[in-house]
């Protein structure tokens, strides 16, 4: 080599990277890869979710409170009629007045008869409930809706079973059975 002939020079090539920049480059293509698949996951998750929170302005995806989202169970699952009817056993001495309430208590409702069963602890006030039976089946269709109750069945007092001394055979129903 001359000193007249130019030194071939490095600069003039673009310098093929080393090592190190390799590792360099292929951990930032990493990066961003797993950014990009991150992003779209996290968009897939807020699509599943129902797109995203909610802002400064009420929508559908806002908490509720609990009686609105009960009463929104209970219209969707078509309860009106046994909620309304449990509200009414909560109501019963307003609706019967306090005497009647303290010995007649509401027992069931069968939605499907419409029938409330009430609970008398003497046969007097059954008889008594009897007797106010179709005032009552008014009265309580105009606070609920006409015909959710048609009839009310009266039941009187339920005594315990009755045994005679101590020692009985099985099957018996007491001495009634060995003079009828």
């Amino acid at each position: 080599m001359s000193s007249d002939e130019p030194a071939p020079a490095r600069s003039q090539r673009p310098a093929e990277p080393s090592g190190v920049d390799l590792a360099r480059v292929a951990l930032r293509a990493a990066k961003e890869a797993a950014r990009a698949r991150g992003d779209a996951a996290r968009q897939k998750k807020q699509a599943r979710r129902g797109g995203l929170r909610s802002g400064a302005r009420a929508d559908g995806r806002d908490p509720m409170a609990l009686g609105a989202a009960i009463n929104r169970l209970i219209t969707e699952r078509g309860w009106e009629a046994p909620a309304a009817v449990g509200g009414v056993m909560g109501r019963w001495p307003q609706i019967v007045g306090d005497d009647l309430a303290k010995h007649c208590v509401p027992h069931r409702y069968d939605e499907d008869e419409r029938v409330l069963s009430v609970q008398c602890d003497s046969t007097a006030w059954a008889t008594q409930l009897r007797l106010l039976a179709p005032t009552l089946v008014a009265r309580l269709n105009e606070d609920l809706g006409h015909g959710t109750v048609k009839l009310i069945k009266v039941h009187g007092p339920g005594g315990t079973a009755r045994r005679y001394g101590p020692l009985r055979a099985p099957g018996s129903t007491g001495p009634g059975d060995t003079y009828g």
